[in-house]
């Protein structure tokens, strides 16, 4: 039975496709109107798999159409792909070479095909990640206002005074669009009936990590990127640490820790009980992370609210 492979490389205004095995490739806009005709040209092809890297949101409008005309589409991790390109021996980088690329990836690695964001949800994120943006630009003007002059300062503090009141107008939008919608509502209460889960770590799961509750906890840890990886070789046993995953997800969740070591009783059983094993506090608190994160998981896939009892059981 024949298999075909399908990499697109996006770019704000075009898209290059590549199709494997032969030697198909071509370019159209990143328009609507050629999207619709390239969902129809592959629905001919009726390709395997269909990747494409993300791209800052410009793979957004694509994945959408293509997946809503029933294409298997998978928005794949860019550094995985570069990865994969260097193994290969394939360092020249074009957008002709890297749709190519994507199209051997989805051939040889053939990545799991996960449900795509709605629009709702594009929404939240979009949300999400501004409010990200205003709490570093703030951050900023805090720090350079020990340094600046007189003439100076008083600019940099009515753009603070600005910038909180835009923080403050985000916080509501997001309270009233996750309120707005009757699943996020129920599952936003779910993960803040946890001591030590906020608005900020509830906000970037619902619209961060949409396989919560879909994985097991070693997939959820993997996805995120709290499972430990192994450092070993012959007799040489390395530490273990933490990397690749969800970054800004994983630096929310870290803050949550901290929170939840203090007020949360399973959590802070766990850590004291890893500071008496000898654990440095570092390691103990990402194994806060990965066991908050479990919780979570366990709980949005069972339904209950916080359970002192069932999140011993869980953990």
């Amino acid at each position: 039975m024949n298999q075909t492979w399908v990499g697109i490389d996006v770019s704000k205004n075009t898209l290059d496709i590549a199709v494997r095995p032969g030697d198909q490739q071509w370019s159209i806009s990143n328009q609507e109107s050629d999207l619709t005709v390239l969902a129809e040209r592959l629905q001919t092809l009726a390709p395997d798999l269909v990747v494409m890297e993300a791209t800052g949101g410009f793979e957004g409008v694509a994945a959408g159409i293509l997946s809503a005309e029933g294409l298997p589409v998978v928005v794949a991790n860019p550094r995985q792909v570069r990865d994969f390109a260097r193994s290969m021996g394939i360092l020249a980088k074009t957008d002709r070479v890297d749709a190519r690329v994507l199209a051997l990836f989805a051939e040889r690695n053939r990545p799991e095909i996960r449900p795509l964001a709605n629009e709702e949800t594009r929404t939240l994120k979009a949300l999400v990640a501004r409010r990200k943006q205003v709490i570093e630009m703030l951050t900023m003007e805090r720090n350079r206002l020990p340094r600046a002059t007189p003439e100076v300062r008083s600019h940099i503090e009515a753009h603070i005074c600005w910038l909180k009141q835009q923080l403050d107008d985000f916080d509501d939008t997001l309270k009233s669009t996750i309120q707005r919608s009757p699943v996020w509502r129920e599952r936003d209460n779910l993960l803040r009936s946890v001591p030590g889960v906020g608005p900020a770590l509830a906000s970037i799961l619902l619209s961060d990590l949409p396989e919560l509750g879909h994985l097991d906890r070693k997939q959820i840890a993997s996805l995120v990127g709290v499972a430990p990886l192994s450092r070993d070789s012959g007799k040489w046993h390395g530490q273990r640490c933490i990397w690749g995953g969800r970054g800004n997800l994983r630096k929310v969740l870290y803050m949550a820790a901290l929170v939840a070591r203090r007020c949360n009783p399973v959590i802070r059983a766990f850590y004291q009980r890893l500071k008496e094993n000898g654990k440095p506090p570092k390691v103990a608190l990402t194994a806060c992370m990965r066991k908050l994160l479990v919780i979570l998981n366990a709980m949005v896939k069972q339904g209950t609210l916080w359970n002192e009892k069932h999140a011993y059981a869980t953990a």
